[in-house]
């Protein structure tokens, strides 16, 4: 609140761009509101962010958290119908959310035996671990923050369980998470993605992967290559250079939420057949993903582009 207070009220900015998590986000949401100054592309997936009606001035950019937990809860139902269900989450709008979307998409069909949450503060998940492998649960929904996940998929590997593994898309990074929590664990884990993972052969000749490698050398020397981080970081300024671009010479905080609400484009370095696209009652731009799975060396795509209708309702 304190850094946010000041850039609107010393630094005088036009707008606070992809600031990160969801509870600094919660914290200045209202006052940047108050102060109708664009809170934008926020780097969340929480619903909340979406809200056009109460909150104008806040959007965010990536597939809310709801609609990514009912696209899980689709596979489960197709897939693994009577399978027992565990969930380990943060405490906090993102892990409810996540929670509430694949609860809202199981619609009571399946059953959820176990719920771990953890707090951003706590130095393991280990003891939530061990509690979703002693409640039976058949189905690992790993809703934790890269850190945290890592710490997850090695703890069940540990305690040698083997449940079919669902990891958030937030944490489904190559090189950030599964590498580090060591391959042969995170072999198999499925997750969903709206971006392309540089470290799929898919995308090796793909024109737009290699117009984004010559980006990143160029322009971030040095930035990890193998993580989706980086692809995300380029796809979020490539959104907001497209909302300054279509501006024109009419610069205001207010024509700069005009824009952003008023988007309807591709970008390469989203899944085929993914677009951004909001309008004035709709501050979601992506509310797509497409199921994926690691293989041991990167993670492969299945299956058909998976809409999570409603965006965050």
């Amino acid at each position: 609140m304190e850094q946010a207070r000041k850039l609107v009220e010393s630094d005088e900015v036009l707008l606070i761009f992809n600031s990160l998590g969801t509870p600094p986000n919660t914290a200045i949401q209202k006052y940047m509101n108050a102060k109708k100054v664009p809170q934008l592309f926020v780097a969340t997936g929480a619903t909340k962010f979406g809200d056009a009606r109460n909150f104008p001035w806040t959007m965010g950019w990536q597939p809310t958290y709801q609609t990514e937990g009912r696209i899980y809860a689709r596979y489960l139902l197709q897939n693994h119908p009577g399978a027992k269900i565990g969930v380990l989450y943060q405490n906090d709008d993102s892990g409810k959310d996540y929670l509430k979307g694949l609860k809202d998409g199981l619609a009571g069909k399946m059953q959820i035996v176990a719920e771990a949450p953890y707090e951003v503060s706590d130095p393991t998940v280990d003891s939530q671990i061990v509690l979703l492998k002693a409640s039976g649960a058949e189905v690992f929904f790993n809703e934790a923050a890269p850190k945290f996940a890592a710490q997850a998929i090695r703890k069940a590997a540990e305690l040698d369980w083997k449940p079919i593994q669902l990891l958030a898309s937030v944490s489904n990074s190559v090189g950030a998470v599964l590498k580090p929590a060591g391959v042969e664990n995170a072999k198999g884990i499925m997750s969903a993605a709206y971006l392309k993972d540089p470290t799929d052969p898919t995308w090796r000749n793909d024109r737009a992967t290699k117009e984004w490698e010559a980006f990143i050398d160029k322009h971030v020397p040095g930035a990890d290559k193998t993580s989706t981080f980086t692809v995300y970081g380029y796809l979020l300024a490539q959104t907001m250079v497209r909302v300054l671009e279509q501006c024109g010479d009419e610069l205001t905080r207010e024509n700069i939420m005009r824009q952003a609400a008023s988007l309807d484009f591709d970008l390469g370095m989203l899944l085929p057949g993914i677009r951004i696209k909001t309008a004035p009652n709709d501050y979601y731009p992506i509310e797509q993903m497409q199921m994926t799975r690691f293989n041991g060396e990167y993670t492969e795509l299945f299956g058909p582009v998976l809409s999570g209708e409603g965006g965050g309702t």
